[in-house]
């Protein structure tokens, strides 16, 4: 095994050195794949979606974003009045016909219930966006008692995978896709989202799978978002008790002077990946650099982040990134009154 392995060295890195004299053809060959496919987009008209999460943020303006282009909308969240009124906006704005369904995504009998009441309202399913989420944000060994920070992993990882279990044959037979909503917080590593991170990189690395399991049978986009104007980053997350918070400070602290990319534009930009359909899209773009940081300087990531977000208090009100957002803020009441 030894000798296996020394020769595997000899021979992977010889050929991945070789592969490096054809990366200029194999992107422009990419670049000719994506104008072709920008140019012979989906049309979504009569198509019909089911949208997990669909009764704010992202989710809520991807509904928006297909009802425009015709799509016909199932709508899934646990939220009654906010979903009804975002359906019936759907339907105003263009979508022929959009149903509301009460559904939670981490009870897998609710996901085979709401994929089959689709189906069978419908007739078919062409495109499943897996987007339900939610963010704990506590330091691991502040947690009192480890299961209330279950639901990230419940909702965001098991909710988008039962939901896919259950489309897959129905995806098969329309020839669909899966849109799946994973983050940058699978590669980016903040203090307090520990759960939060590992449950989008764990999507990640199931659909990188089921790409290859399906083939072309079912489409797979995986969309990491940056930070997007929505009550996540307005300071809702799930608190160490396992209940649904806003919390303005703790916001200050992990936001802080990140820009914020604008819901609407997030959700057009899902849109058309999904159409031309793209293996990945990142919103903002910028944040695919990223990936190059935390490969070639890892430890510049981890110290960055642990002496902004943590700093050398003990309270998180002590935060660096905090004290810097303060001082921003003042300076602009100062220049703006």
């Amino acid at each position: 095994m030894d000798l296996a392995d020394k020769l595997m060295n000899v021979i992977v890195i010889t050929i991945s050195l070789l592969a490096l004299f054809f990366l200029h053809q194999y992107r422009f060959l990419n670049s000719l794949i994506s104008t072709a496919r920008t140019l012979f987009k989906e049309n979504l008209t009569g198509k019909v979606v089911l949208i997990t999460g669909a009764s704010s943020g992202i989710g809520e303006h991807l509904a928006y974003e297909y009802a425009r282009r015709g799509a016909r909308l199932a709508l899934v969240a646990r939220r009654k009045r906010r979903l009804q009124e975002v359906a019936d906006v759907c339907e105003i704005i263009g979508s022929p016909e959009s149903v509301y369904i009460l559904g939670d995504v981490s009870n897998i009998d609710d996901c085979k219930r709401f994929i089959d009441a689709t189906v069978n309202h419908f007739g078919q399913l062409d495109h499943l966006v897996a987007n339900a989420g939610v963010a704990p944000v506590c330091l691991f060994e502040d947690y009192d008692d480890i299961t209330k920070a279950s639901p990230a992993i419940d909702i965001n990882f098991w909710g988008s995978v039962y939901s896919s279990y259950f489309a897959q044959q129905h995806l098969k037979k329309s020839k669909g896709k899966i849109i799946v909503i994973s983050s940058c917080a699978g590669w980016v590593f903040a203090p307090r989202t520990a759960f939060y991170n590992a449950s989008k990189a764990a999507l990640i690395s199931f659909y990188e799978t089921l790409r290859i399991e399906f083939g072309t049978r079912i489409g797979i986009t995986i969309v990491t978002p940056g930070f997007i104007d929505t009550e996540m980053t307005e300071g809702k997350f799930l608190s160490k008790e396992g209940r649904l918070e806003v919390d303005r400070e703790m916001r200050d602290v992990q936001v802080s002077l990140m820009p914020v990319e604008s819901v609407e534009k997030c959700a057009k930009a899902i849109v058309e990946s999904a159409r031309r359909g793209d293996r990945y899209l990142t919103v903002p773009s910028w944040m695919e650099t990223t990936i190059l940081w935390n490969v070639f300087c890892p430890e510049i990531m981890d110290g960055w982040n642990r002496f902004m977000i943590l700093g050398p208090g003990s309270s998180y009100r002590d935060s660096p990134s905090k004290k810097i957002l303060h001082v921003v803020n003042e300076i602009k009441q100062l220049l703006l009154p």
